[in-house]
C-alpha cells in the first residue's frame, strides 16, 4: 500500500507542475512500432468534459502481465507545445514530439515521468478534469469493450482500427495497384479503399519474402496536407 501512495503521490505531482497547482493541493486531491492495432475509447460522456478508458488490442497478443497492459495516462492541457517546452526547462523526458494524431488533427505529445510512466498530452480547451483518460492494452477487445458497457456502465464513444505498414508508397491507382500485386504472387493484407474516418485510399500487401508495404493514393494523401 505505502508504494502504491508513493506512485500515485507522484503522478500527482506530475500534473500539478504541468497545470501551475500547488504541490501540497495536488497531494491531498489524489483522484507507432509498426504492429497493426485497434483503440476504443470507453466513457460516460463526451471525451473533451468526461474522464475515459482508451482499451488498445495489439493483433496476436491475447494477455497481458498487469505490468506490460498499462500503457499510459492522458492528461488534457490548453498548449501542448507550451508544456512540452516547459516539460523540456524542467528536465523532463518528451518521447514524441508536439503535432496531430495520425489520421487525425488533435495535436498530442508523450512525455515519461523520472519512474518512466507514459502520459499523453491532449490539446484540448479549459477542463475542471484534465486527468483525461487511461490507456490499457487488452487481449480481446470485444469482450472487454462488454465489461465496461455493461459493469461499469459506460458507452462506446469512438473505435479507431491502426493497420500495421512497414514501407509506404505512393501510387495513382490502389485498385490496379492491388491487382497487379495479386497477379505477380503478392499476398493482399488490406483492400483497396478509403480508411475509415480519413477516406484516404490504401492498400496493403506482403511480398513473396513477407515485407509489409502499403500503399497510398497520391491525390488523396496530399489533400491531407491542405
Amino acid at each position: 500500500m505505502l508504494a502504491s501512495n508513493l506512485i500515485v503521490k507522484q503522478k500527482c505531482l506530475l500534473t500539478a507542475d504541468l497545470h501551475g497547482v500547488s504541490r501540497n493541493e495536488a497531494a491531498a486531491e489524489t483522484r507507432h512500432t509498426g504492429r497493426r492495432y485497434t483503440n476504443a475509447f470507453l466513457g460516460y460522456g463526451p471525451e473533451d468534459s468526461h474522464f475515459v478508458i482508451e482499451l488498445t488490442y495489439n493483433y496476436g497478443v491475447d494477455k497481458y502481465d498487469i505490468g506490460s497492459g498499462f500503457g499510459h495516462f492522458g492528461i488534457a492541457v490548453e498548449d501542448v507545445a507550451k508544456t512540452v517546452e516547459l516539460i523540456k526547462a524542467k528536465g523532463g523526458k518528451v518521447t514524441r514530439e508536439p503535432g496531430p494524431v495520425k489520421g487525425g488533427s488533435t495535436v498530442i505529445a508523450f512525455i515519461e515521468d523520472p519512474d518512466g510512466y507514459k502520459f499523453e498530452l491532449l490539446e484540448r480547451g479549459p477542463t475542471p478534469e484534465p486527468l483525461c483518460q487511461v490507456m490499457l492494452r487488452v487481449g480481446d477487445l470485444d469482450r472487454s469493450i462488454r465489461f465496461y458497457e455493461k459493469g461499469f456502465g459506460m458507452e462506446l464513444l469512438r473505435k479507431r482500427d491502426n493497420p500495421e505498414y512497414k514501407i509506404a508508397i505512393g501510387t495513382d491507382d490502389v485498385y490496379k495497384t492491388a491487382e497487379a500485386i495479386k497477379l505477380f504472387g503478392g499476398k493482399i493484407t488490406w483492400e483497396p479503399g478509403p480508411l475509415p474516418g480519413i477516406n484516404t485510399k490504401i492498400t496493403a500487401c506482403l511480398d513473396p519474402d513477407g515485407w509489409k508495404t502499403v500503399f497510398v493514393d497520391n491525390i488523396d494523401f496530399l489533400k491531407e496536407f491542405e
